[in-house]
């Protein structure tokens, strides 16, 4: 069963789209840093220490110095009142006061508490419960238990809670008891309670202020709202992507005259038989351009001839990437005498298992197989400092000690940002930020934007 020949129109238009994400070289010398950002001066510091480290040396003292004043920098630049970094900000609250940490701590637990007590509330008084009983104290107390669950009113649920448990009807009623048993003597409406009242204290309010500033509170209408926006922009690249792709097949089509050899399908997902685990890995491809791998007159099998991810920014491109290449070595486990079907919006397509092994995420594999699309605008100036990468610096608890100083008006020494540097360069933990940059580039130069897609394709069609 022979493979599919590369096409040289598929070569052409993945060598010759424009990249307008592409992040620049740089070289590596102190000099770019007299002027730059503090976001700047890291990446460019980390990429010094990073190159240094893989020639086997240690990274000279200047590029150290560089590194810990550009994060003090970092820092003052979040720290500022008006123009800062909310997020950053309340981080570093919770870390200094510690109503607050124990109002985060809370908070993270909130949701299961919340679900645990309806869930008991619902067991013992749900309305359809109360109808069955006659009308009387047992019947409003229910009632009264029910109201103050779902309207929150933890305080006075306890209280509800308390006055039934006392009543003598209640001793007839072995499963009330033991939901009540449940509310009282657990844990989860104590820490309901003592959430609602640390939200009055005023630190605990700057801090939930902060989160406000960064976006809507998850669960909230306006967090509903922004999600379904994404998930439609995330939708509209799609629907650009795959009819980029679509433009090929028929350009691919039509040089084969005597067949339809070639088609695209949407939301591609990996079959539980490959032979590996999925865990962590890209298991839905968003648009894929297939190539028929046999006879017309046998059963339709198929090879992948390039994967397409849409991403509505950048920035969630970069944060995929890891993912991504899970999911290459995930296909690439695929038997190589073994077709596996595959679901998509159009239907069920059976791939060939040596297609799927030859998937590779070495960088020239990658660079002839996958694409990222998108319709963002490059910016102007390119962020050579991850967001991930950036979080993780402030979030390093030297980082969170020098922020609170700051905030508490004492001085703040950068040398106290020592040890980050120290992580950077020996903690598993930090290789990601240490390797920041290379990923960075190696993800902007599989990045393509539609109507560059669209274009080349229609350039190599008329060169061919």
């Amino acid at each position: 069963m022979p493979l599919l020949p590369s096409s040289p129109l598929i070569d052409q238009v993945v060598r010759t789209v424009v990249r307008r994400y592409r992040l620049p070289a740089f070289a590596d010398t102190p000099d770019q840093t007299e002027n730059a950002s503090p976001s700047t001066a890291l990446a460019i510091a980390i990429e010094q220490a990073r190159r240094a480290v893989a020639r086997g040396e240690v990274p000279p003292a200047p590029v150290k110095r560089l590194f810990v004043d550009a994060l003090a920098r970092l820092i003052h630049e979040a720290m500022r009142t008006q123009s800062g970094d909310p997020v950053f900000q309340a981080m570093a609250l919770r870390h200094r006061a510690a109503q607050v940490q124990e109002y985060a701590s809370l908070s993270a637990q909130a949701d299961q508490d919340r679900r645990l007590i309806h869930a008991t509330v619902n067991a013992i008084a749900h309305p359809a419960r109360q109808q069955r009983i006659l009308p009387g104290p047992q019947r409003e107390a229910l009632a009264q238990l029910h109201a103050c669950a779902s309207s929150s009113s933890w305080s006075e649920l306890h209280d509800a809670a308390r006055r039934l448990r006392g009543m003598p009807e209640i001793a007839n009623e072995p499963s009330v008891e033991r939901g009540l048993a449940r509310l009282l003597d657990g844990r989860a409406l104590e820490r309901l309670q003592r959430l609602d009242a640390l939200a009055s204290d005023d630190l605990v309010r700057q801090y939930r202020s902060l989160w406000d500033r960064h976006g809507p509170r998850p669960g909230s209408s306006s967090a509903v709202a922004q999600g379904v926006a994404s998930q439609q922009r995330g939708a509209a690249v799609e629907a650009l992507a795959a009819k980029a792709l679509e433009a090929l097949a028929r350009r691919l089509n039509e040089a084969q005259r005597d067949r339809a050899s070639y088609r695209v399908v949407t939301s591609m997902r990996v079959p539980p038989s490959l032979p590996a685990s999925p865990e962590r890995a890209k298991t839905e491809w968003d648009v894929v351009l297939l190539g028929r791998a046999n006879a017309d007159d046998e059963p339709t099998l198929w090879d992948v001839c390039l994967l397409v991810e849409a991403k509505a920014s950048i920035d969630a491109a970069t944060t995929d990437l890891s993912r991504l290449l899970r999911g290459l070595r995930l296909l690439a486990h695929a038997e190589e005498n073994v077709a596996y079907s595959f679901e998509t919006r159009q239907g069920t397509v059976r791939l060939r298992g040596a297609s799927l092994r030859a998937l590779t995420t070495d960088e020239a594999g990658l660079a002839t197989t996958v694409l990222y699309c998108c319709d963002a605008p490059a910016e102007p100036t390119p962020r050579l400092l991850g967001a991930a990468s950036r979080m993780q610096l402030l979030s390093a608890q030297e980082s969170l000690e020098f922020a609170s100083a700051l905030a508490d008006g004492q001085h703040a020494d950068p040398q106290k940002l020592e040890p980050v540097w120290h992580q950077l360069l020996e903690s598993s933990r930090w290789r990601a930020v240490l390797h920041q940059y290379p990923m960075l580039r190696q993800v902007r130069d599989l990045m393509a934007h539609t109507e560059d897609l669209l274009a080349a394709i229609d350039g190599a069609a008329e060169n061919s």
